[in-house]
């Protein structure tokens, strides 16, 4: 597969809003959205309702936008949308497959809808389709497709054209393990060998550890925050649990005095301390207040707790929660 060479601006190949508001009705879906996006993969995350989807349709020039307020390869998408869209592959999370045709079929005309002379679009559908592991199945009537197929030959119409950049809708939606994960190892050859810009929405964090090196949250239309995700960077704290029996309030001074700051939680304490060296102060302040301690477990959060703790949370606790997000708590990448 090859890599992307759009001719919509080969010098601009960011994805830029600034300050987008839009609604189907009155009511908003989209409020005050802003970021900038260089080529890469992008995990787009929120939870249902969000409006993720109608981020990407805006992405794609397919609501009616005010000028200047998205630009994508360099076009701003109210005044030039046609034009953007060459350099752009769009993997819906529904439809994509029309009756009566073959696999090929579909891809050359999806290639030929995009620009392509006829001879190039069949002969890119077959690339495309080799790349996606659908080369055995191309003749094949595409309405008769499995689910993962399906799935596959809805990626390789993103690809037919050479797009800049992939914008996947839930790709893995319906997918047992075994073709989730090839659908991913698809992905993140195309972002990181291949040099595609691309953003995967979806609301599998799994997902996400598995292909994106950057995340853009939404919560309730807004954009939460944007950050690198760098999953094998090391922790430098971390968070213990502590339990046992003595004078609690003279453990909490001992540990106070070490720089530990302890936080009630039911029965426990908590402290957030040095990931290598706090057990040894948590133990030291235990011998100097004479306090038993009969539990100090380092606490691990998934991705996913992570996740639900920042999309629930608001202000103070929401920067913290990305912040774990972003430096990769949820364990390795």
């Amino acid at each position: 597969m090859a890599s992307p060479t759009s001719e919509v601006n080969s010098t601009d190949r960011a994805i830029e809003v600034r300050g987008l508001d839009f609604g189907y009705t009155a009511k908003p879906v989209l409020k005050d959205v802003s970021f900038r996006l260089e080529p890469g993969a992008v995990g787009l995350l929120g939870p249902n309702g969000s409006g993720k989807t109608t981020l990407l349709r805006a992405l794609m020039g397919h609501l009616p936008l005010p000028a200047g307020k998205v630009s994508v390869l360099g076009r701003d998408m109210a005044v030039a949308a046609r034009a953007a869209r060459r350099g752009l592959g769009w993997m819906p999370e529904r439809g994509g497959i029309l009756p009566g045709m073959s696999g090929v079929a579909m891809v050359a005309y999806l290639g030929e809808l995009g620009g392509m002379p006829v001879t190039d679009a069949l002969q890119r559908a077959h690339e495309a389709l080799n790349f996606v592991g659908l080369a055995d199945e191309r003749y094949r009537m595409a309405d008769t497709y499995s689910q993962g197929m399906r799935q596959r030959l809805k990626l390789a119409q993103c690809l037919v054209h050479d797009p800049d950049w992939l914008f996947l809708d839930e790709p893995t939606a319906g997918l047992d393990p075994r073709g989730r994960l090839a659908m991913l190892d698809l992905v993140h050859d195309l972002s990181h060998a291949h040099g595609f810009g691309v953003i995967l929405s979806t609301h599998l964090l799994a997902d996400v550890k598995a292909v994106c090196d950057e995340i853009l949250v939404l919560r309730d239309g807004r954009v939460l925050d944007h950050a690198r995700v760098d999953a094998g960077a090391e922790r430098d704290t971390a968070v213990f649990v502590l339990e046992g029996f003595g004078d609690r309030e003279a453990f909490c001074a001992a540990l106070a005095a070490r720089g530990l700051e302890p936080v009630p939680e039911d029965r426990a304490l908590l402290v957030t301390a040095d990931a290598d060296h706090g057990p040894a102060a948590v133990l030291a302040a235990a011998a100097a207040s004479e306090f038993a301690l009969r539990r100090l477990q380092r606490r691990t959060e998934t991705l996913e707790d992570l996740f639900f703790k920042l999309v629930d949370a608001s202000g103070d606790e929401a920067s913290g929660a990305l912040g774990a997000l972003t430096r990769g708590e949820g364990g390795e990448r």
